[in-house]
């Protein structure tokens, strides 16, 4: 990107992965081959969990360095379910006087991703609105090779880059380490702050530090597998 705020790009994508439209998966309908259903599901219960991880991920990201706000993504104009998750999202911000909210329609947000992506911090939104505004968010700091993902359940999670595998490039030694290092610097800063582990939370910042000096110093996408990787491991020293 050229314009120059685009090196303050820092921002995470959070989607509750259980409900919404995804809730439908297995369960749509087509009726006499004339018309099909999927039902989109919101419960005040999930939402309201998802809503104060938000927030207590700004939070934390705020003593760091970041900007303190969560952006609700909804359509809440057009459907019921999403005028409902934006009441909860409301309520729940209620407890977090010193977070910054904002709320966007999904079609709004997909432009300013795009027109103005160094202004968002945490972003939360449904299911499906989360699948294609992250793939969105990837293109936006190079693709899917930078770009770990997390799902995260109350008391376990699983990290893994968000490309998830590519068996058509295995063992040439030309697939993006990025993505699965920094999504193992995320394991170690939920661990770190999950069981109160200073050294985990520590690592974390190292290893996300040591990646940034990585890609300054010239590591970039046409970079081979292990010529990244040994640009981490140099770079954290």
């Amino acid at each position: 990107m050229r314009d120059s705020r685009a090196d303050g790009v820092d921002f995470v994508l959070v989607r509750e992965s259980t409900e919404g439209l995804f809730a439908s998966r297995g369960k749509g309908e087509v009726i006499a081959d004339r018309e099909a259903r999927d039902t989109l599901v919101i419960t005040r219960e999930r939402s309201k969990q998802v809503f104060e991880f938000a927030f207590e991920l700004a939070r934390n990201r705020a003593s760091a360095g970041g900007k303190s706000k969560v952006t609700l993504v909804d359509k809440a104009n057009v459907f019921s379910s999403m005028a409902f998750f934006r009441k909860v999202f409301d309520e729940a911000a209620n407890a977090y006087p010193d977070i910054e909210t904002e709320r966007l329609y999904v079609d709004a947000c997909a432009l300013d991703l795009v027109r103005r992506p160094w202004e968002f911090d945490v972003l939360v939104t449904e299911n499906m609105f989360g699948d294609i505004l992250s793939d969105l968010a990837a293109g936006l700091v190079g693709g899917m090779g930078f770009a770990p993902s997390a799902d995260i359940g109350e008391s376990r999670a699983v990290f893994q880059p968000a490309h998830g595998s590519a068996p058509d490039i295995a063992g040439k030694g030309i697939a993006n380490p990025t993505a699965a290092i920094v999504s193992g610097a995320m394991m170690l800063d939920w661990l770190g702050r999950k069981h109160q582990l200073g050294p985990c939370i520590d690592a974390a910042r190292l290893i996300n530090e040591a990646v940034e000096q990585a890609l300054h110093d010239g590591s970039r996408s046409f970079t081979s597998t292990s010529e990244m990787t040994r640009g981490v491991v140099d770079a954290i020293g």
